[in-house]
């Protein structure tokens, strides 16, 4: 087997865990695999990266940056390639521009275009373990960027799909995806396998595990994804095509978002267009608008209802407070004590009842919903924030997701 392994930051955070990255990658070698390796920089390295370019400037430029903090996934994959030399085996460490990453001119957030994995190719040939420094890539004029947050994974997952590797596994600090939160309860469980759609709305919700870009481009290129934890021997969850689940559960999980503000904008004029004004001037002031709901009122007036992450309300206020101005509403409340709870299964598809249910259980606990929104394979509920762990706590139990 051809196997992509991805390490994060809190995985070689020091030499010791580097040195245990290099006997787990050994492990994979020895059992017969061709390995592939992508690491992030060592965690922390590129907050002080950051911070040595503010020293000098408020708002350094962004090549610049590329150029400066794509260093730190550098030194992890030379270090791991070191360490594996000195333990016998063959192994070569390539900058995102020897493995031949190439992407958009886009810096600091850059997407992939193309990956050319011939010196890839050619050294796994070899018999090399390949080491790959995750997050970075190179424009077609040979300038370096960076993917943004979450860019290592998305390097493991192209890699994996341009190699055609039979697997590519996620090490984290977490030993897969589980039902919900651990934290909130303790009947939270770790699920074997997900499909790719869910694991897509539990990102989006507000799951962590998974950066949502990695996954989009793993159901793109048909990569069977494994999330598991570089500290134990644990078996991960696999996130593959939904053909390849052959018992397909009703709710998968449920997730929270604290991360949500809502906003109400009241008396907003009844005319054709007036909400295409809006959102289109929001999405130019790049705030990404989730939850929206409108409602007719008297006097040739609506009122509209949306949610947003907390670090764009203010981006978002000043967008609405030019509408309030010139009279198109009549007034604007914001909420930021409220959070989202999200069921999530592709069973929903074939099965009614689901979103019964879960309003159902809100009710039974005295949670009033403010605000609703559904997909094929989600329903989404907007509830104050003082209910949030309540309400998984009594969703996981109403749709018995417990071992």
């Amino acid at each position: 087997m051809l196997i992509v392994q991805k390490f994060g930051g809190t995985s070689v955070g020091d030499l010791e865990r580097i040195q245990n990255v290099a006997n787990r990658v050994a492990k994979t070698k020895d059992a017969g695999n061709d390995v592939v390796v992508v690491v992030s920089a060592m965690s922390g390295e590129t907050n002080k990266l950051v911070s040595y370019a503010e020293h000098y400037s408020s708002n350094p430029a962004r090549e610049e940056m590329d150029m400066l903090l794509s260093s730190g996934e550098r030194v992890t994959a030379s270090l791991l390639s070191i360490a594996l030399q000195e333990m016998g085996y063959k192994a070569t460490a390539m900058s995102g521009r020897k493995a031949g990453i190439v992407t958009d001119n886009v810096h600091t957030k850059a997407r992939i275009e193309d990956i050319n994995p011939s010196a890839m190719h050619e050294a796994v040939k070899e018999g090399k373990i390949v080491v790959v420094a995750g997050f970075q890539g190179v424009t077609e004029e040979g300038n370096v960027t960076t993917l943004g947050r979450g860019g290592s994974d998305l390097s493991a997952v192209a890699i994996a799909g341009a190699l055609k590797a039979d697997l590519c596994e996620i090490y984290t600090d977490v030993t897969g995806i589980f039902t919900t939160d651990p934290r909130i309860t303790s009947k939270a469980h770790k699920l074997e396998k997900i499909s790719y759609d869910e694991m897509l709305e539990l990102a989006s919700l507000g799951a962590k595990v998974l950066q949502n870009r990695s996954v989009e481009m793993a159901k793109k290129l048909n990569v069977n994804l494994v999330t598991r934890s570089s500290f134990s021997d644990e078996e991960g969850t696999l996130i593959t095509k939904e053909e390849n689940i052959m018992e397909k559960p009703l709710v998968s999980g449920i997730a929270l978002d604290k991360n949500q503000a809502r906003i109400s904008l009241l008396g907003v004029k009844d005319r054709p267009g007036i909400a295409s004004e809006i959102f289109n001037k929001l999405a130019k002031a790049d705030v990404n608008v989730d939850m929206i709901v409108q409602n007719k009122a008297a006097s040739d007036t609506t009122s509209i209802d949306f949610t947003v992450a907390k670090g764009d309300l203010h981006d978002a206020k000043a967008v609405v407070d030019e509408f309030v101005q010139n009279g198109e509403i009549a007034d604007d409340t914001y909420n930021e004590d409220i959070c989202k709870v999200s069921v999530v299964g592709v069973g929903m598809k074939s099965h009614a009842g689901v979103a019964a249910k879960a309003f159902t259980t809100m009710a039974e606990n005295n949670i009033n919903i403010n605000m609703i929104s559904t997909s094929e394979i989600k329903v989404s509920m907007v509830i104050d924030e003082k209910y949030a762990e309540l309400a998984v706590r009594s969703l996981h139990d109403a749709y018995e997701l417990e071992k």
